[in-house]
């Protein structure tokens, strides 16, 4: 295939989407306030949106899914504790070890038995209880879980994992930063989904396309003390309205075409699959792990970088697309024949 140099298309992540014209005009008009003194009035609009999606009593604004996912662990544990995660958990890999060195306390990493770890594997990585052992607070769940290809916990399965940590007296935790697309492509609610957790966190920033946030959501006693955390980590924004609006737009017009993203994905994982000796990992929603034969990732990722098309190296052996609002099916379709040549060429 002859390289189109008017051809491009960025399959890293989702997080790469431009506001719409029709979003930015919405973040243009925004009413604002200073919303650490008075109360953004934008904000305070997404804000009981969000909560009332998720069925929570409230819900608070941040400027990262990674400042939302800390704040919960730092309202939920007490250093010197550990916490029971998937051992590919985003938290684990991605949130620069602010759980460490922020939060002080250890990952209790659970090796899954399938693709994502369930209530048995959970069960089973739980300490006896002795003196000396490490003491857990928190179970962490993810849905959908990234590093696993966007896979999608069952609504079923949720509630296990909430029930064997409410009988082990623990909250939960949920990081549910494409928490839209397991509920658009299961026809599960947010609510439903949301009941699963104590706090959820969930992200404007990737498949709903706006440019900033994430939002964590709980009773109101939780949003009250994880307001203070939030100031304490410097999260107190200002006229955040302008960035509010564009969540909000987000919202009201870009969630039910979540499944055109997902239908792309299908379509890519198709093209590719098998190519060169390549596995993909059956796409449940919009992101793609594809599997190599052999630790040429780097090299994956140069040659389609040539072709026009974006993609990540997620280890030496595995490269990561993910489709969006800003990547229509013809461009995926395409870049998905270009990832092929890639493919064949990275086993010459």
């Amino acid at each position: 295939m002859i390289a189109d140099h008017h051809f491009a298309v960025d399959l890293r992540s989702d997080t790469v989407t431009r506001p719409t014209a029709q979003m930015r005009i919405a973040m243009a008009h925004a009413e604002v306030g200073d919303d650490v003194n008075d109360g953004d009035p934008t904000v305070q609009r997404l804000q009981h949106r969000v909560a009332t999606l998720l069925g929570k009593e409230a819900a608070l604004y941040f400027p990262s899914g990674t400042m939302a996912n800390l704040t919960a662990l730092l309202l939920h544990t007490r250093p010197g504790t550990e916490v029971l995660i998937d051992v590919n958990g985003h938290a684990v890999h991605w949130d620069m070890a602010g759980s460490a060195a922020l939060a002080g306390i250890a990952y209790r990493l659970v090796t899954p038995s399938g693709l994502v770890a369930n209530a048995i594997d959970v069960k089973r990585a739980m300490r006896p209880h002795d003196h000396y052992g490490i003491r857990a607070s928190l179970v962490w769940l993810e849905n959908t879980h990234n590093a696993a290809g966007g896979v999608i916990t069952s609504l079923g399965e949720l509630r296990a994992l909430h029930n064997l940590a409410r009988e082990a007296g623990l909250p939960t935790h949920l990081d549910g930063a494409r928490l839209w697309n397991a509920s658009i492509a299961t026809g599960v609610s947010l609510a439903d989904f949301s009941a699963c957790a104590d706090t959820v966190m969930v992200s404007f920033s990737k498949g709903l396309g706006a440019p900033v946030g994430a939002a964590l959501v709980g009773s109101a006693a939780d949003m009250s003390l994880a307001d203070e955390i939030r100031k304490r980590l410097g999260g107190g924004m200002r006229q955040s309205g302008i960035i509010a609006a564009g969540a909000l737009y987000g919202l009201e017009h870009h969630m039910e075409r979540l499944e055109d993203d997902h239908a792309a994905a299908r379509v890519f994982a198709n093209i590719v699959n098998g190519v060169g000796g390549a596995r993909v990992v059956a796409p449940d929603t919009n992101i793609v792990m594809i599997d190599l034969p052999v630790p040429v990732a780097d090299d994956v990722v140069t040659a389609c970088e040539k072709l026009g098309v974006k993609v990540s190296a997620w280890t030496p052996s595995r490269v990561r697309a993910v489709t969006h609002l800003d990547a229509p099916a013809h461009l995926v379709e395409r870049a998905a024949a270009c990832v092929a040549v890639a493919l064949l060429a990275s086993q010459s």
